[in-house]
């Protein structure tokens, strides 16, 4: 499955149970790892995790594989590596102290897309 697809499918899943504030970064240039990182706020531990098991749950009805998910017992910051793909749902304060954004986009990857603002 391309990338894109991927990426769509994230979206659409974290959409679908109001996450806030979707960032969908293109890494590609910045590391051999992955190809992309999606970051999105949840208001609540509760609404964090069902961010992300909504993510794992439409990833896998779609086929594609979800290699693992971290931080689920705390719920601030739960993240889900869909391998080219991974996900970052995180709690305000939380998403606000790391500045994901600001790291990956400190050295220059393309914005795919700014869900709030429609930027590219």
């Amino acid at each position: 499955m391309k990338i894109a697809q991927i990426e769509k499918i994230v979206v659409a899943a974290l959409e679908d149970i109001k996450g806030k504030d979707i960032e969908v970064i293109n890494t590609r240039k910045l590391t051999p790892l992955f190809e992309s990182i999606v970051v999105v706020s949840g208001d609540s531990n509760r609404h964090v995790r069902s961010l992300a098991r909504n993510v794992g749950d439409k990833a896998r009805e779609a086929g594609v594989e979800v290699l693992s998910t971290e931080g689920e017992e705390g719920g601030e910051w739960v993240l889900v590596d869909l391998g080219d793909v991974v996900v970052h749902v995180m709690q305000p304060a939380i998403r606000s102290h790391y500045a994901l954004e600001e790291l990956w986009g400190g050295k220059g990857p393309e914005r795919v897309r700014n869900q709030m603002t429609g930027a590219r």
